[in-house]
């Protein structure tokens, strides 16, 4: 049997652990993402541009 690499058995305890968080996840961070584009949406639909 081929002896694991240390950077490997590292890899694997880390993966054991748990699953990271993704950027795309459910959560607090996205909630605050979402309001933020709710607001942006809602101060640009209140102002009107006069195009020339």
């Amino acid at each position: 049997m081929q002896t694991q690499k240390r950077w490997m058995k590292s890899i694997l305890e880390e993966a054991a652990k748990g699953q990271p968080a993704m950027p795309w996840a459910r959560g607090a961070r996205r909630e605050a993402f979402k309001a933020k584009r709710a607001a942006e949406a809602s101060s640009k639909s209140t102002t009107k541009t006069v195009r020339a």
